[in-house]
């Protein structure tokens, strides 16, 4: 698995408390995604499952490392929802726990992963929670969520809570530089719509993809032009709608910046003349108004199951026209 230099604090800062006797049996990693927690987590268990442990490294020659590195180690579990399925049930956390009351097949640390906690149904999250409040001798708990409220406020009490940050800008832009060939001011771009975080932003670069952005942003010039929004139907009505949505509610967000004198602050930074385009096409409050719209618009659509996504879009869209 691939390591990346911002994980480097973290990991010292985790190991050390674990090295000092300050460590957690459980430890909730909470981060934006696109960020390597994967990596971190595959990191900490690594030096967890360690049974020759070289200060804050683990070895990578005991049996233990070995059988790490070729994703084989019987007391590692990780925990994943099915494909086809959104959420984690009964039936996967009472066959871990069966497997963590019995000795470790190695003789050392067990290790349960489970990268989306959040997606625990209720049952799940509560057997899960009387594991952690009398959990099994040396045993180690490694959960990461994107939404920390969807936890349990019991199941988050019995972790140690830990928030992986997106890197500093002046970390993560040289890094994204060497691997994308793109300008500057796209890469900048990237990082800003992704939260600061770098794989996710490395993914929006790929061609195919920034493409999708770049075709949203041509039509919706050509429908601000023509006072025809509904013309942006063929370009929302995509099952990356999420996606598409973010982008569009970032450059309303953009544009009352720019009506504010935060020029300095905007996110989409190759499509100022876009940006300042909606800025002169409402007031403040038919701005603010709109970007509110759309934010109900988007929450109806990735929380209401078997909702009609082209109505909805259809109707947010007539909304738009009659807006000013």
């Amino acid at each position: 698995m691939n390591w990346y230099p911002w994980l480097t604090i973290p990991y010292r800062q985790l190991i050390s408390q674990c090295m000092t006797g300050r460590g957690h049996h459980a430890l909730l990693l909470h981060d934006v995604g696109g960020n390597g927690a994967d990596a971190l987590i595959y990191g900490l268990s690594r030096w967890l499952i360690c049974q020759q442990r070289k200060n804050e490294k683990s070895c990578g020659q005991c049996h233990s490392c070995r059988l790490m590195l070729a994703s084989n180690h019987p007391d590692c579990h990780l925990l994943a929802v099915e494909k086809g399925k959104n959420s984690l049930g009964i039936d996967s956390i009472r066959q871990m726990i069966d497997k963590l009351h019995s000795h470790a097949q190695q003789g050392g640390s067990k290790i349960v992963v489970l990268p989306h906690i959040e997606l625990l149904t209720d049952i799940a999250a509560s057997a899960l929670l009387k594991t952690l409040e009398e959990p099994p001798e040396e045993t180690y708990f490694l959960l990461r969520c994107h939404q920390p409220y969807r936890i349990l406020p019991t199941l988050r009490s019995r972790c140690l809570y830990y928030y992986l940050a997106s890197p500093n800008i002046s970390l993560s832009l040289p890094w994204l530089t060497r691997r994308i060939s793109a300008e500057p001011v796209a890469i900048l771009t990237a990082l800003k719509l992704s939260a600061g975080a770098p794989l996710e932003a490395e993914r929006l670069l790929q061609p195919e993809r920034w493409q999708r952005r770049s075709a949203c942003c041509t039509m919706l010039v050509g429908a601000l032009s023509s006072g025809d929004m509904l013309s942006l139907l063929p370009q929302l009505n995509h099952d990356d709608i999420d996606e598409r949505l973010h982008w569009l509610i970032s450059l309303l967000m953009d544009a009352l910046k720019w009506q504010q004198g935060g020029s300095g602050f905007i996110v989409n930074q190759d499509q100022q003349s876009l940006v300042q385009l909606l800025a002169r096409w409402g007031s403040l409050q038919t701005l603010l108004k709109l970007t509110d719209q759309w934010l109900h618009c988007r929450h109806r659509l990735l929380s209401i199951a078997g909702v009609n996504r082209e109505l909805l879009l259809t109707e947010q869209l007539l909304n738009w026209e009659n807006s000013r």
